[in-house]
């Protein structure tokens, strides 16, 4: 899933961006308003994380012109005010949800991922697909009931398949919520990546579950090529 942090404090923004990669999110950052919303409206993402105190364009002033120009992504609301109008100015604006600072960085990826799955309709924590279980909020993954080991980068991809099961998901697609601008858009990463998961989900003797359609991109669907029901 790909992330855009728009924050003033380079202590901060460091430290946001940091436990978000490490957590396998590909991640963009912003330092002020006018550069976060260029950045929002120029790329696809899967949440926004905003403060509110920016230069140049405070962030109540940025989700109001997304909201304005039809963008629907997810905004996690930062600031250091706590006062309920406060709050209730942000959600007006169109604010998804909010933290006050200063707050536990378990908190804030616990957020981020809450609002990952809300970006893709799904209430489930775990999503199904034949024998395959994916584990939202653990961030494991079993098959036949025995656990696959996955890099960060690996489960999001993983997850973003799982939450589109049955859907075709093309390699721009991928690259826009998986991979941030650092990767080169002629390169085989996507192809690569998908390799990777597959041999690590298939196992010995398991029949596939990503299948490739051809000029098109990418579907995850159980072993009869039926796509799991939700």
């Amino acid at each position: 899933m790909r992330i855009l942090v728009v924050e003033d404090s380079l202590r901060l923004q460091r430290s946001l961006g940091t436990a978000l990669r490490k957590s396998g999110y590909a991640v963009d950052l912003a330092g002020d308003g006018e550069e976060g919303l260029w950045q929002a409206e120029s790329h696809q993402y899967d949440v926004i994380v905003l403060d509110i105190m920016l230069p140049k364009l405070d962030g109540l002033a940025v989700l109001e012109r997304l909201r304005r120009r039809g963008s629907k992504v997810h905004v996690l609301v930062l600031t250091a005010r706590d006062a309920i109008s406060d709050r209730v100015q942000g959600l007006q604006a169109g604010a998804d949800d909010y933290l006050v600072k200063p707050f536990a960085l378990e908190e804030f990826l616990a957020r981020v991922q809450a609002l990952c799955r809300r970006a893709y309709g799904t209430k489930q924590n775990i999503l199904v697909a034949g024998d395959l279980e994916v584990d939202i909020l653990g961030r494991t993954v079993r098959r036949a009931g025995q656990p696959v080991e996955l890099t960060a980068r690996e489960y999001l991809l993983l997850e973003y398949l799982a939450c589109r099961r049955g859907q075709v998901v093309s390699r721009g697609e991928i690259e826009d919520h998986i991979y941030d601008g650092q990767v080169d858009p002629m390169s085989n990463v996507v192809d690569s990546a998908i390799c990777s998961l597959r041999k690590k989900l298939n196992g010995a003797s398991a029949a596939s579950l990503i299948h490739t359609r051809r000029g098109l991109g990418y579907v995850l669907e159980d072993a009869a090529g039926t796509p799991p029901p939700g």
